[in-house]
C-alpha cells in the first residue's frame, strides 16, 4: 500500500478518534480526563472535546488530498507533540493524574510520529512539494 494511500486512512482513523474525546473520558477517565465526576462537569473538559472535535473532522476532510491540507496535519503534528510534553510533566509531578502518562500522553505521540512519518514519506513521493 503507497504512503499516500496509509496517510489517507491515518488521517480519517485519528480525525475519528479525535471525535471521540468525549466516549473515551467516560470509558477511561483517569487516561482521558483531568477531572473527577463526569465529563461534562468540567467547562474546561467541554472546550478540549470541541476543539478536538472539530480538528478531528478537518483531518478527515483533509484525507480526500493530504498534500494539499499539509499546514493542517503540520498543526496537528507539532500541537500533539507540545500537548503531550506538557500533560507528561503535568502527569509525572501528580500521583493522581498519572494514568495520562498510558493514555492521552502515548495516543498524542502516536498521532504525532505516524502522521510525520507517513507525510514525509508521502511528500518524498512528490517532488513538487516543498519541504
Amino acid at each position: 500500500m503507497s504512503s499516500h494511500k496509509l496517510l489517507q486512512i491515518a488521517l480519517v482513523l485519528f480525525g475519528a478518534v479525535f471525535c471521540l474525546v468525549y466516549p473515551l473520558a467516560v470509558f477511561w477517565p483517569s487516561g482521558w480526563a483531568w477531572h473527577a465526576g463526569p465529563p461534562a462537569d468540567s467547562q474546561y473538559f467541554m472546550m478540549i472535546v470541541g476543539v478536538y472535535a472539530t480538528l478531528g473532522v478537518f483531518l478527515i476532510l483533509a484525507a480526500r488530498d493530504p498534500l494539499a491540507h499539509r499546514s493542517l496535519i503540520l498543526f496537528t503534528i507539532w500541537s500533539s507533540l507540545v500537548h503531550a510534553a506538557v500533560m507528561a510533566v503535568q502527569s509525572a509531578g501528580s500521583p493522581v493524574h498519572s494514568g495520562h502518562l498510558l493514555g492521552d500522553v502515548p495516543a498524542l505521540i502516536l498521532v504525532a510520529a505516524v502522521l510525520g512519518g507517513l507525510l514525509y514519506a508521502d511528500r518524498a513521493r512528490d517532488p513538487a512539494v516543498p519541504a
